[in-house]
């Protein structure tokens, strides 16, 4: 894309503020609109930060500028829309219905929702054929992936072009052409969290045996390739010996086990709240987010250096 190429992106917090980094770094201008002083004023180092983890210029800051009000952005020059708030429902409808009015009607207005449908997103739009989803990962600078989610609504040529707009800003965009609660990504993350809260629950290992699993088993072939290429080589007539003789062992309940929902009724819900499966301090807290955030940023190393 070239440099006037400008995006708006509603909400400067930690997605989008991950984000503006994305695009400033490839010289995009940068249009972060947020109501809030202390979030503003927030931005500057947390894109400091983002741009040195990717390895961009640091002077790529210089293409964000931040707003209190979205009636202060020349929109006619706007190419994308991103909104990027709080997982609210009621708010991001009256955000697009304001957003409907001020971007130019061939501008592209996406949301990056992972709870709602895109489609109930821009319910009521006179304009929903430009409404999809880019939904973005966390932490959306380091993650590749971008799900480019089209409603029914959606236009084909929309989604065609915020693709190759993902793709012009270094991502990994995948086509979700079926507007469906949690996507693909989170669909994938739900079904194997479902399986692994049970298979605490029926003792047969523990949080952490189900990250060492995860980590150092299937889960480290992943940064190489994907569940189906892996099975291209190991050959889909075993995978589906064991598919008959496993799937009908696999849990489907439709709700968690009763042991997590009392942990997190007794507020036993993370790192924020110093304790989980684990007990936390804000020393292991720091020690454990700069040990995951070393380790993404080589596995985004690695993934770079396929582009090559």
């Amino acid at each position: 894309m070239s440099k006037a190429s400008q995006v708006v992106i509603v909400g400067g917090g930690i997605m989008g503020g991950d984000i503006a980094s994305v695009f400033a770094a490839k010289n995009w201008q940068v249009h972060v609109m947020s109501p809030s002083q202390k979030t503003r004023d927030a931005l500057g180092p947390r894109l400091t930060a983002g741009l040195q983890k990717i390895h961009a210029d640091a002077a790529c800051a210089k293409n964000v500028i931040t707003y209190a009000r979205l009636e202060d952005i020349a929109w006619d020059a706007i190419d994308l829309v991103i909104e990027a708030v709080t997982e609210d429902l009621p708010l991001k409808q009256k955000l697009f219905a304001q957003l409907e009015t001020l971007a130019r009607p061939d501008t592209p207005i996406t949301t990056n929702t992972s709870n709602f449908l895109i489609g109930a997103v821009g319910q009521g739009l006179k304009s929903a054929a430009r409404v999809a989803g880019l939904h973005f990962f966390m932490p959306a600078h380091l993650v590749p992936l971008v799900e480019v989610v089209s409603a029914e609504t959606t236009d084909p040529a929309v989604a065609d072009k915020l693709e190759q707009i993902m793709k012009d800003v270094g991502k990994a965009p995948i086509r979700v052409n079926k507007d469906v609660p949690g996507f693909v990504g989170n669909r994938l993350q739900l079904a194997l969290m479902r399986e692994a809260m049970w298979m605490i629950h029926d003792g047969v290992t523990t949080a952490e045996g189900i990250d060492t699993a995860v980590r150092y088993g299937f889960g480290f072939r992943f940064v190489a390739c994907g569940p189906f290429r892996q099975k291209e080589m190991s050959g889909w007539d075993t995978h589906y010996a064991v598919s008959n003789a496993l799937y009908p062992l696999l849990h489907n309940e439709t709700a968690p086990p009763p042991f997590f929902k009392e942990m997190v009724e007794r507020g036993h819900v993370g790192m924020k709240a110093k304790h989980g499966f684990w007990p936390w301090t804000d020393e292991s807290i720091a020690q454990e987010k700069a040990r995951i955030e070393k380790a993404l940023q080589a596995g985004f190393a690695i993934l770079e250096s396929d582009k090559q």
